[in-house]
């Protein structure tokens, strides 16, 4: 995989869907005048993909900005159709997804590699790149072994190549009920006070209150944990804002 490092991104227009109709949008429009990290991975809805790459360049989205990112792209070499029903699937709603359907882009960068071996055909090499103006400052390329190698091409590196000291987010989660107002109140606490978190609500997909209590060691809702440490109830988050 050949480092592009100094060269312009390839000019390619992709098919694209806005508003339930067919657009088209081109390289230019998407990286002249622009600062933009691109990451690019083998499919939407696989494995690695789904429940690390995706998500941790989404939850540091607002870092991105903060350091003068203009936007994050996520390519792969899907339609657009399937690009858009994954970015639902992940409330992937501060990423850019991109489908680069014929593999033009991708080929152009030299990252196109043949999965015909898992029925997947042509497909992406897992990458990261910062591209200012439309030329590539820096790419991160997962080593050319066998398999899946996911190493580099990461959220956190490509923001440490930006900023090694930039403040990362903290990691909120909130267990919640449907009709509990104490958790609406916690909700809206983390909300007002610029928290980012995920929200794992009792009695969706199989979660209930034997998961709580297993969880958290808790029958209660809301539970609020950051950075892995149990706060508590939206009193105990109260509190906990207020003497931060």
């Amino acid at each position: 995989m050949k480092n592009r490092e100094g060269l312009n991104v390839p000019e390619v227009t992709f098919p694209i869907r806005v508003n339930n109709e067919w657009a088209k949008v081109t390289s230019s429009d998407l990286f002249k005048e622009k600062t933009v990290v691109v990451f690019a991975l083998p499919g939407a809805f696989t494995p690695t993909c789904s429940s690390t790459h995706l998500p941790r360049y989404n939850e540091l989205a607002p870092v991105f900005a903060k350091e003068g990112v203009d936007s994050i792209i996520c390519l792969s070499v899907n339609d657009p159709f399937v690009m858009d029903a994954w970015a639902g699937d992940q409330g992937a709603e501060n990423i850019l997804m991109l489908p680069d359907g014929n593999g033009e882009f991708t080929e152009g960068m030299g990252m196109l590699v043949d999965k015909a071996d898992l029925g997947f055909g042509k497909r992406s090499w897992r990458y990261s790149m910062l591209v200012k103006d439309g030329v590539i400052e820096k790419m991160f390329i997962e080593p050319d072994v066998p398999g899946d190698p996911f190493k580099v091409s990461d959220a956190d590196t490509m923001l440490k190549y930006i900023n090694a000291n930039a403040e990362q987010p903290k990691r909120v989660t909130v267990f919640t009920k449907p009709g509990c107002p104490h958790c609406s109140r916690a909700k809206k606490a983390l909300s007002e006070a610029g928290f980012s978190y995920e929200e794992i609500n009792l009695g969706a997909k199989g979660l209930s209150y034997s998961t709580l209590a297993a969880v958290t060691g808790q029958g209660t809702t809301p539970q609020v944990f950051i950075d892995g440490q149990r706060v508590g109830g939206a009193d105990d988050l109260e509190s906990w804002l207020a003497n931060r």
